[in-house]
């Protein structure tokens, strides 16, 4: 039996703009790509004051810049749960505590130059509780298979656009906080593409969250991003950024994907 083929994609540096507009007139792979809306492909404002309104246009579609993958590490299970609120446990419907955080995944294709909203690619998402523990394995936390809490995958909408509810992540020891994410392409016909990497945050942020319960049961955390080997890896590139609002906190990504 023919065995279905899936493409990893290996992002091993980090373009500036200019050398990704070669990358992308010249690549023959596939890319993934953060979206960075309303620059020019040197980075600075563009000077719209004496374009025409084709140029206007132009001027204002996004480049792009390359996002690093980073390791799907040992904890990815494909639950097959589609969700947006992954906060709960389907085997007893229990809800995880923890500070609200609603992320939002912007997946853009890329056509040339410009970055064009991507239908139907798959978003799997997953992260540790508020005291640093995962679903459905077994490690030095214990046996937790069969729970599937802070697990699931969203389809993108018209907009590019997947969101879920989810937690603020919690620590455990070797690493810095993170959320895992996987992007898929056609995966019904297992010949399309992957990508998967890693979210951060600011580290004062995580220490404001995690004073707060139920966090703070946890003790104090053990390694910061600077301290984190795998965060050295293009984790800069990789921050969620966060507002506040009465329930929590929002972060929304950009990314792009490029197939040739």
């Amino acid at each position: 039996m023919k065995k279905n083929r899936v493409k990893k994609i290996s992002v091993t540096s980090i373009f500036n703009r200019r050398e990704v507009l070669g990358f992308l007139g010249g690549t023959a792979a596939v890319s993934f790509i953060g979206c960075w809306r309303g620059q020019s492909a040197l980075g600075e404002p563009p000077d719209r004051s004496s374009q025409t309104p084709t140029q206007r246009a132009i001027a204002q579609t996004p480049t792009c810049v390359v996002k690093p993958q980073q390791t799907e590490g040992p904890y990815f299970v494909d639950a097959k749960l589609n969700r947006s609120d992954i906060r709960s446990d389907p085997s007893n419907g229990a809800i995880k505590p923890g500070i609200p955080l609603r992320l939002v995944f912007r997946v853009s294709g890329i056509d040339g130059r410009s970055c064009t909203p991507l239908r139907g690619a798959t978003v799997d998402v997953w992260h540790c509780d508020a005291l640093g523990v995962y679903s459905d394995v077994r490690d030095f936390n214990g046996d937790t298979q069969g729970h599937k809490f802070l697990r699931g995958y969203q389809l993108t909408d018209a907009n590019g656009t997947a969101e879920f509810v989810t937690i603020y992540p919690g620590w455990y020891p070797g690493r810095t906080v993170h959320i895992h994410f996987k992007i898929r392409t056609d995966s019904a016909s297992g010949r399309g593409s992957e990508f998967t990497s890693q979210l951060y945050f600011d580290d004062a942020l995580t220490d404001r969250v995690h004073a707060q319960s139920p966090y703070a049961a946890k003790g104090q955390r053990t390694r910061r991003n600077d301290g984190d080997g795998i965060f050295q890896d293009g984790g800069e590139e990789l921050m969620l950024q966060l507002t506040q609002d009465a329930q929590g906190y929002t972060g929304t990504f950009d990314i792009g994907l490029q197939i040739v």
